[in-house]
């Protein structure tokens, strides 16, 4: 069973850089499409983007340009990092994984970011 696990800081300054690490275990991050997905407060899901099995990179058009995703096979770990945030970024991200790129069945428990000065 795969097991996902966000880690990183709770709070950001904005126009700081949000940077978030996902570990996976029970599995290889050298398969599969792994996401990052936020929760605003009171809104909906928020799909970022993913990174594939071959190190390719998809990000949602509205966030593309702050947006990087990368991997360290090492580690068996993914990390985010979101530029120039804002409080609008307030959130709480959720990293997941699964075989198929935007519909992911493995989910971590999520972490709340507080984007504030």
């Amino acid at each position: 069973q795969v097991q996902l696990q966000e880690s990183g800081p709770g709070l950001v300054k904005p126009s700081q850089t949000l940077s978030l690490t996902c570990t996976v275990s029970g599995g290889s991050i050298t398969t599969n499409y792994w996401s990052w997905i936020r929760q605003p407060p009171g809104k909906g899901l928020e799909w970022i983007g993913y990174i594939a099995m071959s190190g390719s990179t998809y990000y949602s058009p509205s966030l593309k340009n702050r947006t990087s995703i990368s991997s360290d096979t090492s580690k068996n770990q993914f990390t985010l990092r979101l530029s120039s945030v804002t409080p609008e970024d307030t959130a709480v991200y959720y990293c997941a994984g699964g075989p198929r790129a935007t519909l992911p069945d493995s989910w971590g428990k999520g972490t709340r970011v507080t984007v504030s000065s």
